[in-house]
C-alpha cells in the first residue's frame, strides 16, 4: 500500500500524546474489512514498514506508543504499564470511531493488546498476537521474573549498556533460565559501556511497569467476542526448547484453548531491513493475510 495516503493523526491520554497514521481512507473500512491496527512495544511505528508495504487492500493503523517513536509522556522515566498501554490502545480505537478493529500486535504489544481484549471486548475483531512474553505462563516464570527485576537494576545502576546487555541474553535464551546464566559484557552486543545517565528508554520503561510478568484476565479474553490467533515463529523453537517471547505463544495459546499459528520466520519475522534485521516480510504478510481471511 506504499501509494495509498498516510494521514498523521494523535490521541490524547493521561500522560500522554499519542502519535499514529492512517494509511488509505477509513471511509473505505468496512465491518468484512476493518482498519487493521499493527502495534509494537517498545517498537515503534517504523519496524512495520515493509509488513505493511505488504498488506495492500486494507487500510492500515500504525501506532507509536507512549515514550517511543513520536509518542511522548509527562514522566518519560516512570514505568508504563500493560494495563496503561491497553486503555492507549483503546483510546485509540475510540478516536478511529470505525470500530471494532483487526490488530496485529508483536512481542510486547501483544501482552498489551490481551489486556486490552480482557478490558474492553467489544474493541477488537479479531487479534493476532505475535510471540507475547508473559513469563508467568512458563515453568520458569519466576525466574525469569527475577531476571526482568536484575536487569532494571543494572540500568538503574549503570545505564542503558548493562540493562539492554542483560535483556538481549535473556530474550535470547532457549529453553528453561536457570538464573545460574553469566552476566553478559555489553560490548559484546555493541552496547555501550558507559552510562550516559539518561533513564527515559522505552523498553526500560515497559520492564519496569511489568510488561513480561503480568498476566491479563484469561476468563475474560476467552468469553470476548474477539478472535483471538496466537502466532509463535518457526524458528523461535518450541514450547519447551524456545525462545521466552516462543515459548510464551504456546503457553497463552493453551491457556486459552486455541492452536497456536506458526508464522515464517522468528521473533522478528515480519522485519524486512529494519533495525538491520531481516525476517521472512513475504511469508510474514501472507500467512497474517491468510488469517485474517479465516472465518
Amino acid at each position: 500500500m506504499t501509494d495509498a495516503p498516510r494521514t498523521p493523526g494523535t490521541v490524547a491520554v493521561p500522560g500522554a500524546l499519542l502519535s499514529f497514521d492512517v494509511v488509505g481512507d477509513l471511509a473505505d473500512a468496512t465491518p468484512e474489512s476493518p482498519p487493521l491496527v499493527l502495534a509494537g512495544s517498545p517498537m515503534d511505528s517504523t519496524g512495520f514498514g515493509s509488513l505493511a508495504s505488504r498488506l495492500d487492500g486494507r487500510v492500515l493503523v500504525l501506532t507509536d506508543p507512549r515514550n517511543v517513536g513520536r509518542s511522548t509522556r509527562e514522566d518519560d522515566t516512570a514505568a508504563v504499564t500493560p494495563e496503561q498501554h491497553a486503555e492507549d490502545l483503546h483510546a485509540l480505537v475510540q478516536a478511529l470511531g470505525v470500530g471494532p478493529v483487526d490488530l496485529f500486535a508483536s512481542s510486547g504489544a501483544a501482552v498489551n493488546a490481551l489486556f486490552l481484549v480482557a478490558a474492553h471486548p467489544d474493541d477488537v475483531r479479531i487479534l493476532v498476537a505475535h510471540e507475547p512474553p508473559m513469563a508467568p505462563l512458563l515453568p520458569d516464570g519466576a525466574a525469569i521474573g527475577r531476571a526482568c527485576d536484575e536487569l532494571v537494576a543494572a540500568y538503574d545502576t549503570a545505564g542503558i549498556g548493562p540493562g539492554m546487555a542483560r535483556f538481549i541474553s535473556l530474550v535470547m535464551h532457549r529453553g528453561e533460565w536457570t538464573g545460574d546464566e553469566p552476566v553478559p559484557d555489553p560490548a559484546v552486543f555493541g552496547l555501550p559501556t558507559e552510562d550516559d545517565g539518561s533513564r527515559n528508554d522505552g523498553l526500560m520503561a515497559n520492564m519496569r511497569g511489568e510488561g513480561c510478568t503480568r498476566v491479563p484476565d484469561l476468563e475474560a479474553v476467552r468469553a470476548a467476542p474477539t478472535r483471538v490467533v496466537l502466532g509463535v515463529g518457526e524458528e523461535s523453537g518450541g514450547p519447551e526448547d524456545g525462545e521466552i517471547a516462543g515459548r510464551a505463544g504456546y503457553a497463552v495459546a493453551r491457556e486459552l484453548g486455541v492452536e497456536p499459528v506458526v508464522f515464517p520466520g522468528g521473533h522478528n519475522g515480519f522485519l524486512g531491513g529494519e533495525y538491520g534485521q531481516t525476517g521472512k516480510p513475504d511469508e510474514f504478510a501472507a500467512r497474517l493475510r491468510e488469517v485474517l481471511a479465516t472465518r
